[in-house]
C-alpha cells in the first residue's frame, strides 16, 4: 500500500486569506486597515508578493485578531502571542474557587450585603492599585466561593434573586483579572455564569454589566456579529427601562452603545462608529460630572478617551493624535484605565509616525498600571516592532521597556 500522502503545506497567502475571509472582511477593509492597497492585500493572497517582514506582519496580525503570528506564518518554531499575556501567578487559585461547588459544602453563607460590601471594595481596591491583577487574586478566591455559595443556599426569591445579582458581578470582577490571559476556556465560563446569573437575578444593572463584558469578548475573539447581536439587544432591553432606574443603569447602558461604536470602528464602518460615540456622549451628558461607573468607568471624563480609541481603531493616525491631545489621562480615577488610555495614546502616536512619542507614551502607562501594560497585546506590538528598528536609540529604549514589563523572560 502506498502510504498517505502528507498534505500540502498552506502558504502565507493562503493563511492571509482564510483569516480575512473568517472575519468577514473585503481586502480593501483590511487593506485600509493597514494602510495598504486592496491589490497589495490581493499580491500577499495569491503569492505574487512573499510574507513581508516582521512591522508589517505585526499590523496584519493585529487588524485580524490573530493571537499568534504563527496563525499566519504557519511557523510553530517561534511563536509570538500577540494578544495574551503570561498566566499570573494567582491564575490557578481563581480557577479552582470558579470550578469549585457550592453544593458540596456545609459552610454557611455570608449575608448577601456584606458579600454587595466587599465587591465595592475589590472595584476600589482595583481601580487604585497598579498592581489590580494581583489584588484582584488574593480577593477573588474567597468572594467567588462565598458568592457562589450565597446563591446556591438562598431559601426565598428574593435574596435569591439578589445574590445572583451580586454572583453576576462577582463573575464580572473575574473576567477583568481572566482577560488576555492564557485562559480563554474560563474567561468563556465565567462570561457565560455571568449571563445566566444576571438573567436569573432580573437586576437591570447586573444584566447590562453581563452584556458588556460578554460583547467585548466577542469581539475580542473576532466574532463581531455575535458582539453585535448582544450589545443590540441589550440596550434594547434597559433604553425604555433605564429613565428612572438611577445612574448605574443609565452609565451601563452608555457603555453598550459605545461598545456597538467599538465593534463598528473594528469593522472600519465610519460613520457608524462616530454615530454611536456621539450618542454614549448624550448618554454621558444625563450623569453626574463627578460620576465614575465602578465596572466599565463609564462617565463624562471618558468619553475622551473613547473618542481616541474609536479613531485609533479607525487607524486614522492625525485624528486619532487630535483626539488622544484632547483627553487628557489625568481626569481618569482608575489607575487601570489611565493606562489603558495611555496605551491607546500610544497607538494613536505610532500611527502617525511618531515612534518616540508613542514610546513615551507607554513608559508612563507602564508607570500607572504595570500590570495593564504587561498584559496589553497592542503595546507588545508595538515593542516588538521597536526592537526590531534600526534607530539603536530606539531600539534599546524600547528594550529597556520590554526588559521591565517581563517581555524578554525566557
Amino acid at each position: 500500500m502506498n502510504p498517505t500522502p502528507e498534505p500540502p503545506e498552506i502558504g502565507f497567502g493562503q493563511r492571509l486569506k482564510i483569516q480575512r475571509t473568517r472575519k468577514g472582511m473585503t481586502r480593501e477593509v483590511l487593506a485600509g486597515l493597514v494602510g495598504k492597497s486592496a491589490s497589495w492585500v490581493k499580491a500577499l493572497e495569491t503569492g505574487r508578493l512573499q510574507t513581508p517582514k516582521l512591522p508589517v506582519l505585526l499590523r496584519l496580525a493585529e487588524a485580524l485578531r490573530v493571537r499568534d503570528l504563527a496563525e499566519l506564518t504557519g511557523d510553530q518554531s517561534v511563536r509570538v502571542d500577540l494578544f495574551t499575556g503570561p498566566g499570573h501567578d494567582r491564575l490557578p487559585a481563581v480557577r479552582d474557587a470558579i470550578n469549585a461547588l457550592p453544593a458540596l459544602t456545609e459552610r454557611e453563607a455570608p449575608p448577601v450585603e456584606h458579600l454587595r460590601a466587599r465587591l465595592a471594595q475589590a472595584w476600589t481596591a482595583r481601580h487604585s492599585s497598579p498592581h489590580h491583577r494581583e489584588v484582584l487574586g488574593q480577593l477573588l478566591p474567597s468572594l467567588i466561593e462565598d458568592a457562589q455559595l450565597a446563591a446556591h443556599q438562598a431559601e426565598d426569591r428574593t435574596t435569591r434573586r439578589h445574590a445572583q445579582a451580586v454572583l453576576a458581578e462577582v463573575y464580572a470582577l473575574s473576567q477583568f483579572f481572566i482577560a488576555y490571559q492564557p485562559a480563554a476556556d474560563l474567561l468563556w465560563r465565567v462570561a457565560e455564569r455571568g449571563i445566566v446569573a444576571a438573567q436569573d437575578s432580573g437586576d437591570l444593572h447586573a444584566i447590562g454589566v453581563s452584556a458588556w463584558l460578554m460583547a467585548q469578548a466577542h469581539r475580542d475573539a473576532g466574532d463581531w456579529d455575535a458582539a453585535d447581536v448582544v450589545t443590540t439587544q441589550t440596550t434594547d432591553l434597559l433604553e425604555p427601562r433605564v429613565g428612572d432606574a438611577g445612574d448605574d443603569p443609565l452609565a451601563i447602558w452608555g457603555s453598550l452603545v459605545f461598545e456597538a461604536g467599538y465593534t463598528a470602528a473594528r469593522r472600519g464602518e465610519i460613520g457608524t462608529a462616530w454615530g454611536y460615540w456621539d450618542r454614549a456622549r448624550e448618554v454621558a451628558g444625563r450623569l453626574p460630572a463627578t460620576y465614575y461607573h465602578p465596572v466599565t468607568s463609564f462617565s463624562q471624563a471618558i468619553m475622551g478617551a473613547h473618542a481616541t480609541t474609536i479613531a485609533v481603531e479607525l487607524h486614522a493616525g492625525g485624528e486619532s493624535v487630535r483626539q488622544s491631545e484632547r483627553a487628557t489621562p489625568t481626569g481618569i480615577p482608575s489607575r487601570p484605565r489611565r493606562a489603558r488610555h495611555e496605551i491607546e495614546q500610544a497607538r494613536a502616536y505610532y500611527l502617525d509616525a511618531q515612534p518616540e512619542a508613542a514610546l513615551a507614551t507607554l513608559e508612563a502607562a507602564h508607570e500607572a498600571a504595570p500590570e495593564t501594560i504587561r498584559y496589553n497585546g497592542y503595546a507588545r506590538r508595538i515593542l516588538l516592532e521597536e526592537m526590531d528598528e534600526r534607530d539603536g536609540r530606539r531600539q534599546r529604549r524600547a528594550s529597556a521597556l520590554a526588559d521591565r514589563m517581563g517581555m524578554l523572560t525566557v
